[in-house]
């Protein structure tokens, strides 16, 4: 099975906590603090890996989280770094976050992206030390790691793309002028997933030739296969549209190649500005001379070159490559897409976003602003209480609660501390 679509979560691990630690050794009577810093969580990063061709492997693990650095130690141990994760992708993989749609990165080439970050380790207490601050009891959290939910998008880094209808000798074609060996029946919807083939024109001349699975009419709307696999024609430079003119099914070349076109300009109008060759297959087989005729001029009409060819006894084929290699030295390179992404930053909040609620004689305060204050304070030690104090004061807390009414006793729960209020 052939799987070009994924969603996953990602969640890099979380800082370990500074250590609140001081030095005993025998006869020493003030060691003075020693506790260590938090050691780095554990980042989330993607490879491309040339040995993988589908994003198979997402459809059985959708997560993936890193481990926690570890908290400091007394001595001045730093806590150990986590391991980073590396999940590996297909070469032309387009990464995007869920929320947005924006791309984050294209995954092509050799290519090495960290797509979250791991927190920071917390501070010792050993930074906390000073002139009149000599034995801190308290250290600073570590920080959490980034989360994200993203969609893995594969799109084929082909030259160029082969376009058609089912059963029209697209994976024919491919077979003949490449090494490739994709399944090929006398039946429709035979290719089930796009075949990619190295194409040898002479040496140091070569491309890269995709069969895509078959186009029908509403494939832009999700009939058939179609909806499926036309990304993968995004980032072909040239596209080689093959039509059974053999008339062998009864069906008119025009209409078919009108229809598929039709389709690739409702998924993306850029497809139709692309340089396009016709390559009128199963011509070994056609009896309709006028048909032929009326097909070739009306293409030409619109400006393409037509390849009478037959996939299956090679006639034509030689024209056909030696014209798409000569127009391919006149193309860009391969598109390769540029990030879209603003990253999020950290959200640390602020005072002013505190929410503040009466309860009687109860006053609530919640925030991220103050939960993070509260994982630096050590609310056993009156040191560390008054810093927390003095901290509330400063940043205008108890100001708004006086505004708001609050009375000398009157209690203040913030999370799981609570505490008697004096103006």
């Amino acid at each position: 099975m052939f799987v070009d679509k994924a969603e996953i979560s990602v969640k890099a691990g979380k800082g370990g906590n500074g250590s609140v630690s001081f030095h005993r050794e025998k006869y020493i009577s003030a060691g003075g603090p020693d506790g260590g810093d938090g050691g780095r969580g554990g980042s989330i990063f993607l490879s491309v890996d040339t040995n993988i061709s589908t994003l198979m492997d997402f459809r059985y693990k959708r997560k993936y989280v890193a481990e926690n650095g570890c908290d400091g130690m007394g001595k001045n141990k730093t806590g150990k770094d986590a391991k980073d994760i590396t999940v590996r992708v297909p070469n032309g993989t387009i990464v995007r976050d869920r929320e947005t749609n924006a791309i984050i990165v294209d995954m092509t080439g050799d290519m090495t992206h960290r797509l979250a970050k791991g927190g920071s380790g917390g501070w010792g207490n050993t930074h906390f030390a000073t002139a009149t601050r000599q034995a801190p009891r308290f250290a600073k959290a570590g920080l959490p790691g980034e989360e994200l939910d993203v969609i893995l998008e594969l799109k084929l880094l082909a030259d160029v793309g082969l376009v058609g209808y089912p059963n029209v000798g697209k994976s024919t074609l491919l077979s003949v002028v490449s090494k490739a060996h994709p399944k090929i029946a006398d039946y429709h919807f035979t290719t089930l997933f796009p075949n990619l083939g190295v194409v040898y024109v002479s040496e140091g001349n070569s491309f890269i030739m995709a069969d895509i699975p078959g186009i029908i009419e509403g494939a832009s709307e999700g009939a058939g296969l179609g909806h499926d696999f036309l990304r993968h024609i995004d980032r072909c430079r040239l596209l080689v549209h093959v039509v059974d003119i053999s008339g062998f099914e009864g069906r008119d070349p025009i209409e078919d190649f009108k229809t598929i076109n039709e389709e690739l300009r409702k998924y993306n109008p850029e497809l139709l500005e692309r340089p396009q060759l016709v390559a009128a297959n199963k011509s070994d087989i056609a009896q309709d001379g006028e048909l032929i005729a009326k097909f070739t001029d009306y293409v030409k009409g619109q400006g393409h070159s037509v390849f009478l060819i037959s996939a299956a006894t090679n006639t034509g084929i030689k024209e056909l490559i030696n014209k798409t290699a000569q127009e391919l030295s006149k193309l860009p390179p391969v598109v390769h897409y540029e990030s879209e992404y603003i990253p999020k930053q950290r959200l640390k909040g602020s005072p002013d976003d505190l929410v503040i609620e009466n309860y009687d004689d109860v006053w609530t305060i919640e925030g991220e602003w103050i939960e993070r204050l509260m994982q630096n304070v050590n609310f056993s030690d009156y040191e560390s209480r008054m810093f927390f104090d003095r901290i509330l004061r400063s940043n205008g807390v108890f100001k708004r609660l006086e505004e708001l009414g609050i009375k000398d006793g009157d209690t203040v729960s913030i999370y799981n501390m609570e505490f008697d209020f004096e103006g």
